[in-house]
């Protein structure tokens, strides 16, 4: 997924912003849905999008760590999920030869949590 956000250490990043990059995995139980072919049974993919651009358009963080945090607990929170896996990447506003800076944040739903 490609965004534009406002975030980073800089003052100058989060005034101008930049492009978000981010790659989400969402473990679940797929196998009803997988039998039922029913959206209903699963996740849905399109509200999921939402959840991720509503934490990088509209929030503004200092550290990518702290945007994947904030997209993994509000992907957690929707119901079928059960972990989730995030990589949160951007172009580093310094001269050189680096395409992007990501980092990986992965959690999972504590046990007994509905």
């Amino acid at each position: 997924m490609e965004f534009f956000g406002h975030h980073g250490d800089l003052a100058a990043e989060r005034e101008l912003g930049s492009r978000i990059y981010v790659d989400v995995e969402i473990g679940l139980e797929l196998s009803i849905a997988g039998d039922s072919d029913r959206l209903e049974d699963t996740l849905d993919y399109v509200r999921c999008f939402e959840l991720v651009r509503e934490v990088v358009e509209r929030a503004q963080h200092r550290l990518l760590e702290a945007v994947a945090a904030r997209i993994a607990e509000a992907l957690l929170r929707e119901p079928q999920a059960q972990r989730v896996r995030v990589r949160v990447a951007k172009q580093p506003p310094i001269p050189g030869g680096i395409q992007r800076v990501a980092v990986v944040v992965e959690r999972a739903r504590a046990r007994g949590a509905a």
